[in-house]
């Protein structure tokens, strides 16, 4: 009795199974009806129901049993049929539980993996990338994973069912747990549709243009009678190359090239790290001077002239860099290779005074002139800022020069401004002055540095339209955009080298004081370590222009000595340098109670390239919660491209970074850094 209890008709066929009853109803009324016209009709009508309804529940009650007999062997039949065309489904499919674990498998999973449908372990065993946060428990959401196993890939579509509602639409199970999930898991086969998207991306045309950085000097030391010589030679080794990975090189001038190939074939030169910049080196006939290229590269743009204008780019920013090296720009990522030659100073002059000729112009169109640094202003910053000052009086113009916070390195220098009475008392002001000022009647000056957000005050970029930028710092992905002006020059020692040649070309007026002197030759001495680091025929003769303008090396040298406090944290630093890999010098520069503990962190980096066997020095400083990197190699190390690795930049031999971690970490990436160097040099 109790079975019978628990069996039950439901839905449409339980209404349909009372069709009967219902008709029993309605002749019931209609009885009624009968007996207001006719009592006798009436009870004949009541007999006749009576007998219905009692060979109704005869016939119910026998045949129900063989009913739901039938009814369960229908479904029975019928899910035995939706089974075998769930198992015979071309496309794996497997059933898991909300843990990952396998509960059931079609037979073309089993042949895919190769496993029986008795396999009950974790997916994961199978499809490592499958995991438990791969797929969601939420109703209605579907998650998809790509997998690979063996050589075939496989778009995975995870899709969670709730058991209840499943089950909802039988006549025959039910489901006390409302919450209980199973995942279905549908693999798609598209590995030759990724295959024909890769052969798609493979044959997508990389454009390049090709510079030889160093054509005139190199030419100038061979015979004449070799010139052509040594031009062919190198077409012919370049267009050798690059013909070799089905590349076209057309030439367009003497010293320029085009490049366009399939970006497999940039794969390719990325394995091998561009080695074409060290085989056209090995081109001599009798020249003195290694020829060196630099090669700019666009790809993955929307249309072939925006591959080309990245291109263009590309070059501008590897000759920016100091050449010698690739540039490949893939949108807004920018990679890099080579870099490893330090830049040939050239020793004509012709540019220095084209530049001073158009910063004459564009200052003498505006109101006034405002001069920033890069943040926590050093010597080289300060003293080009007062030799732009200098160039902007003679001209007579206002000037102001944006100093935020002065450091004890830059106090000494300032004193000899601040309550003079030959200069006026808005000569330095902080950012919040400078907004005030800044409009489009005036030129914003940027010196020692090229990355906006290393700016004193970035907001003055976006005050006006006149933009001029004057620094020594190779460039990287981060550049000022827009500037009307932009004298960028890696040979050059420091930023006060570069402004010290324009001051002699910019007016015939021009008339240094020995104070401003005094600045500029010191930001000479800081960035070369003495003339001992960088120091060029070009660095020397800015040197002897500034002595003539009255700079005294004894004043000078009073100027920028250290107090007791930053001598005793450079010493320290030094004293507690480790040596890592063999050649690599990591110190910790203690900051607490300096005031400029970066520019103490710099020189102890200096002093620590006085060790034997030590090729890189890397020196980190704790400052407003920041992590400073000085970094610091005398010719065989690149720390350029090692910090540029930690989101900073600089040059060849002299580089920095900042970090907003702790020191500890701070110091593995670093490592990490040096661990990579040193594979990429052994590889």
């Amino acid at each position: 009795m109790n079975e019978k209890k628990k069996i039950q008709y439901r839905g449409v066929f339980r209404h349909y199974i009372r069709i009967p009853l219902y008709l029993m109803i309605i002749l019931a009324a209609l009885n009624v009806g009968v007996y207001l016209i006719n009592i006798e009709a009436g009870l004949l009508v009541s007999v006749g129901i009576l007998l219905c309804l009692l060979v109704a529940a005869i016939i119910y009650n026998f045949q129900k049993k063989s009913v739901l007999n039938d009814l369960i062997a229908f479904a029975n039949e019928y899910s035995g049929v939706e089974k075998k065309l769930l198992d015979d489904l071309q496309i794996p499919y497997a059933v898991l539980d909300t843990e990952g674990k396998l509960i059931w498998s079609n037979l073309e999973f089993c042949e895919l993996t190769g496993k029986k449908q008795c396999y009950h372990k974790n997916i994961e065993t199978l499809f490592p990338e499958i995991s438990r946060n791969a797929f969601s428990e939420k109703r209605g959401s579907v998650s998809e994973v790509m997998v690979q196993y063996g050589d075939r890939i496989f778009r995975t579509v995870l899709k969670p069912v709730s058991i209840e509602e499943a089950v909802r639409s039988s006549d025959l199970l039910e489901t006390g747990d409302g919450n209980q999930l199973v995942i279905g898991a549908f693999f798609y086969d598209e590995t030759q549709l990724r295959k024909y998207i890769q052969q798609i991306d493979d044959e997508k045309a990389v454009f390049g243009l090709i510079y030889i950085d160093n054509y005139d000097e190199a030419f100038q030391s061979v015979e004449d009678v070799r010139r052509s010589l040594l031009g062919a030679l190198i077409d012919r080794r370049i267009g050798r190359y690059f013909s070799n990975i089905d590349g076209l090189v057309r030439k367009l001038e003497k010293d320029k090239y085009m490049l366009v190939m399939k970006k497999s074939s940039l794969e390719l030169l990325k394995e091998e790290r561009f080695h074409i910049l060290d085989e056209v080196k090995t081109v001599s006939i009798g020249n003195e001077m290694a020829i060196t290229l630099s090669i700019g590269i666009g790809i993955n743009a929307p249309e072939y002239l925006q591959n080309y204008e990245y291109a263009r780019i590309a070059i501008e920013m590897a000759l920016g860099r100091g050449g010698d090296q690739v540039v490949v720009k893939d949108g807004d990522n920018i990679s890099y290779y080579g870099g490893k030659t330090p830049q040939v100073e050239r020793n004509t002059r012709v540019k220095a005074r084209v530049k001073a000729q158009a910063l004459k112009e564009f200052m003498s169109s505006r109101d006034r002139i405002v001069v920033m640094g890069h943040k926590i202003t050093d010597v080289d910053a300060l003293g080009a800022a007062i030799g732009i000052y200098r160039a902007g009086r003679t001209i007579g113009k206002q000037v102001h020069i944006v100093v935020n916070d002065p450091t004890t390195s830059i106090k000494p220098l300032m004193a000899g401004f601040i309550d003079n009475p030959e200069y006026t008392p808005d000569m330095f002001i902080d950012s919040a002055a400078a907004q005030q000022l800044v409009d489009n009647n005036t030129v914003v000056i940027v010196v020692d540095t090229n990355k906006p957000s290393y700016t004193e005050c970035q907001e003055l970029l976006s005050l006006t339209k006149t933009i001029v930028v004057l620094d020594h710092h190779r460039r990287g992905s981060e550049v000022i955009q827009n500037a009307v002006l932009s004298y960028v020059e890696p040979y050059a020692s420091s930023t006060c080298e570069m402004v010290s040649e324009i001051l002699q070309y910019f007016a015939d007026g021009l008339k240094l004081r020995s104070i401003e002197a005094d600045c500029l030759y010191a930001g000479i001495i800081i960035d070369t370590n003495n003339f001992t680091t960088r120091a060029g025929v070009r660095t020397f003769e800015a040197a002897a222009f500034l002595k003539r303008s009255g700079a005294d090396i004894t004043r000078v040298r009073k100027l920028l000595r250290d107090n007791i406090d930053s001598y005793k944290a450079r010493a320290e630093a030094v004293r507690s340098a480790e040596i890592y890999r063999d050649h690599f010098a990591i110190a910790l520069c203690p900051s607490e109670g300096l005031e400029s503990p970066t520019v103490v962190g710099a020189q102890a980096a200096n002093e620590l390239l006085n060790i034997s066997d030590v090729k890189a020095s890397f020196v980190l400083t704790c400052y407003n919660d920041e992590i400073y990197i000085s970094a610091r190699a005398i010719d065989e190390i690149n720390v350029q491209v090692m910090m540029e690795k930690l989101g900073g930049g600089g040059h060849l031999n002299i580089a920095g970074a900042q970090m907003r971690t702790p020191v500890e970490e701070a110091k593995k990436e670093l490592q990490r850094v040096i661990d990579e160097t040193i594979e990429e040099a052994e590889s």
